[in-house]
């Protein structure tokens, strides 16, 4: 079996029909989307158009759930930008999404960790704002309660696999869309992955058991930078045309 993880698209149009058009080289049994979809300062409404008659297992991320568990006031600058373009269907689906899922008997997927959908699970922030590598032992014990062979998450953006003790295998595909992001909680902080690809993990089960293959694919960011730096966001702008916040 082998099964497509996409994560953090973050209504990135461009980059997701990058990544759909890649898959079909490689013919997955299963696609899964570990969440945060939509939000940011591009094209949500297009993005969920594209996405809903896939019907992917897909789990909900922060970002997803900041859509509709509060009124619009109190949402944040990624989800201010693009909510008039949602339509009720699109909220709904968004509502519907559970917080993790299970697939194919043995993968679980997740946002960010199975309890909490802001805490990255394989990295960390320090106090210079740099992140890191977690412990060990701290994703170990995150870990815990989860017995499936295969574990999938995203919220980090950094694609990864991390073998625990016993085995399993957790995979963060990395983002399909948003190759890097500044914030100033905790601290101020900024993650760049120092390209501007698009991507996605392939996990195929063999006889050794299941081993990832990272795609990063190019496309033409020249749209999605435009609309960002047209709304204002030039992070966002300088973070998808080169992998690096600025």
């Amino acid at each position: 079996m082998k099964i497509a993880a996409i994560a953090d698209i973050h209504g990135n149009i461009d980059a997701l029909e990058a990544v759909l058009a890649d898959m079909e080289q490689h013919q997955p049994d299963l696609i899964v989307n570990l969440g945060d979809s939509l939000s940011g300062p591009l094209t949500a409404g297009e993005t969920a158009d594209r996405l809903l008659p896939l019907r992917l297992t897909t789990v909900r991320g922060n970002h997803d759930r900041a859509l509709v568990d509060r009124p619009f006031e109190d949402m944040g600058d990624w989800e201010k930008p693009i909510f008039g373009e949602l339509s009720d269907e699109h909220l709904q689906w968004i509502r519907d999404m559970p917080s993790a899922a299970v697939v194919a008997q043995e993968v679980y997927l997740c946002h960010a960790t199975p309890k909490n959908d802001e805490v990255m699970w394989l990295e960390e922030l320090l106090d210079n704002g740099r992140f890191t590598l977690r412990g060990q032992t701290e994703i170990e014990a995150l870990a815990a309660g989860v017995t499936y062979p295969l574990i999938l998450c995203g919220h980090s953006h950094v694609a990864r696999s991390v073998m625990l003790a016993d085995g399993r295998l957790i995979v963060n595909p990395g983002s399909v869309g948003c190759p890097g992001f500044a914030y100033h909680i905790p601290v101020d902080h900024k993650l760049e992955t120092a390209t501007p690809f698009a991507c996605y993990a392939l996990i195929e089960k063999t006889e050794m058991g299941w081993t990832p293959t990272f795609r990063q694919v190019r496309y033409d960011t020249a749209r999605m930078v435009s609309m960002a730096r047209e709304r204002g966001y030039e992070d966002w702008a300088n973070v998808l045309a080169t992998g690096w916040v600025g």
